[in-house]
């Protein structure tokens, strides 16, 4: 048997951890902005538990490999002349979390521009640790998903691929935990950036729709709805907050 420090599971370990922490990037910004709507000490620990629930999400999912991958069998068959699909678990899942990104962002763009600061205020002692954590939970679910599914998809025929998965989990999230105090104050602090975000998770609930969409292998009048490139999604991503620090940098000078 392969040794688990041989060159080729290092390599797929620290390749994994790195996929990990990038598709990690959209839960902390989604923590950051919920968080970012408690009070004092409270916002510390939503972060907290937030980051401890995905990591804890995803190792019961890696367990659970069995009944993640029947969730990929048909539940729910569409077939008449308008629309044609195979829809499964995971894509109700991911479709619903969709609807969920779509809801809050949106929600949270109004507040952020229409509302006065007195109202966000009002707003943010009105949010619970109880109620942010269960919100926070529900979308590291979906988030989950998407991240086991890329570690099944790199793991693949790897020896020791299931202890592979797990500390790639393990480390990514403990990374991530180290760095989002750091972020979330940076965005918090930063209006036009929680805007930003906000407008990101808008581009991810879609992508989650389509994605749904995709893994159903949908036909709307006969058209195939296709996946939303991740690449593209995270380009679009960093372009846009290479314009807005440049902006930043430009408010800053006198």
């Amino acid at each position: 048997m392969e040794s688990f420090f041989s060159t080729e599971i290092l390599s797929a370990l620290l390749t994994l951890t790195f996929l990990e922490i990038v598709l990690g990037i959209d839960n902390i910004l989604f923590v950051s902005i919920i968080a970012g709507k408690l009070t004092g000490k409270q916002q510390k620990k939503a972060v907290r538990i937030g980051l401890a629930m995905a990591m804890i999400l995803r190792l019961v999912l890696l367990l659970g490999i069995s009944v993640l991958m029947r969730m990929q069998a048909t539940w729910i068959k569409l077939d008449n002349p308008i629309i044609q699909a195979e829809i499964s678990g995971q894509a109700i899942i991911l479709f619903l979390g969709g609807l969920f990104l779509l809801y809050k962002s949106t929600k949270e763009i109004y507040e952020k521009v229409e509302l006065k600061e007195d109202q966000n205020i009002h707003l943010r002692g009105q949010t619970s640790l109880t109620k942010a954590v269960l919100q926070i939970t529900l979308i590291n679910l979906v988030f989950s998903v998407d991240s086991i599914l890329t570690a099944l998809g790199m793991s693949n025929g790897l020896p020791h691929a299931g202890m592979v998965m797990g500390t790639a989990i393990v480390v990514s999230v403990l990374i991530m935990m180290l760095f989002a105090h750091p972020v979330g104050d940076f965005v918090n602090q930063h209006p036009s950036l929680q805007v930003l975000g906000l407008s990101f998770l808008l581009l991810i609930g879609f992508m989650l729709l389509a994605e749904a969409a995709h893994l159903s292998h949908t036909e709307i009048l006969g058209q195939t709805v296709g996946s939303i490139p991740k690449g593209y999604l995270y380009f679009a991503i960093a372009f846009s907050l290479g314009v807005e620090f440049i902006n930043m940098k430009l408010r800053k000078k006198p």
